[in-house]
């Protein structure tokens, strides 16, 4: 396969409506649960990787800036690839997304997703879209996902005793178009991490034995209510696998309390509107920002409801998207 030694690669953020949260093996970061999400459109990271034989050591940038504190991660992921290709060197990483980075809108998914599509072509490794998202999990456990667009799965592979995971896409972008507006209640980057939170609740939570019990009906029951577009069924789920997670997390010791007061108006808002018979129900990962899932037409009177809430600073809209992919060459 030609051989190049940049590329640049788009990704986008997908939002998990069976949550995961907890790791089996943190050293693998292989997740306790699987997980089902959609991947959004309008939200994206796009990132650039140059090897350049002139560097001693592998940089990273962030929305511009110089971002060393992050670059664990990165220098992790390019070492999986240099694995494969011994003679790769080091790498110059530029990336910059288009929404707040670390507040709970799965930047470290589209981040991680964008980064392993860029680093297989700018080195020419001809991995598979399966491959590559193995490869972005074990960098961030919900990246895998943005691999692909649409309706995505997160799940083992049968027979390995989930100590392999496989990633599927359930439904295209186009096969059940929806639409999502995001309430910003901070842009703040949130104070306890997913990792370290996971971990928090893993040791600590007494409800994390449930929790993962749980988890295997919550994804079955999402994907019979993809297959069958059956919107009511997957806001049933979707809430309450959002509302289990904080529950099993906020009974950690000490509690991870990730929404603020407008998160908490947010969800009285959208059960409100669903009351008075507006498809939408809500999900809300780590962090306090709060995503509203709805039929595109419900798309204006859901936004129009949560910008008038005390506390929003904004809105972003999107409706489901595509995959990660290569921009240029």
């Amino acid at each position: 396969m030609r051989r190049t030694t940049d590329a640049t690669a788009i990704a986008h953020p997908n939002i998990a409506l069976v949550k995961y949260w907890g790791k089996r093996d943190v050293a693998r970061n292989l997740p306790a649960v699987g997980s089902i999400s959609i991947t959004l459109d309008t939200l994206s990271t796009t990132t650039t990787v140059a090897f350049d034989g002139a560097l001693d050591g592998d940089q990273f940038e962030l929305d511009g800036r110089p971002a060393p504190d992050r670059a664990g991660r990165v220098v992790r992921c390019l070492d999986l690839f240099r694995d494969r290709v011994t003679d790769a060197g080091c790498a110059r990483v530029t990336s910059r997304n288009s929404f707040p980075t670390g507040a709970g809108l799965a930047s470290s998914a589209s981040g991680f997703a964008a980064l392993v599509v860029a680093v297989d072509h700018a080195l020419g490794t001809g991995l598979s879209r399966t491959e590559l998202a193995d490869l972005a999990r074990q960098c961030s456990g919900s990246a895998a996902r943005s691999l692909f667009g649409g309706f995505v799965e997160l799940g083992f592979v049968a027979g390995s005793d989930r100590s392999e995971t496989t990633t599927t896409q359930l439904l295209g972008a186009e096969d059940w178009p929806l639409a999502v507006a995001v309430a910003i209640v901070s842009a703040a980057e949130k104070p306890v991490g997913s990792t370290a939170g996971m971990q928090l609740t893993a040791r600590t939570s007494p409800y994390y034995p449930a929790w993962v019990a749980g988890a295997d009906r919550d994804l079955d029951d999402a994907r019979s209510a993809i297959e069958r577009r059956d919107f009511e069924e997957l806001a049933a789920v979707a809430e309450s696998s959002c509302l289990k997670m904080h529950a099993v997390a906020l009974a950690a010791r000490p509690g991870l309390l990730y929404w603020h007061g407008a998160t908490v108006e947010c969800l009285h808002r959208i059960r409100e509107l669903r009351r008075h018979g507006v498809p939408v129900f809500f999900t809300v990962d780590a962090g306090p920002q709060v995503k509203a899932v709805c039929i595109p037409e419900a798309l204006h009177r859901v936004t129009s409801e949560l910008a008038q809430v005390p506390g929003v600073e904004s809105l972003l809209c999107a409706g489901l998207g595509d995959g990660a992919r290569v921009l240029t060459e």
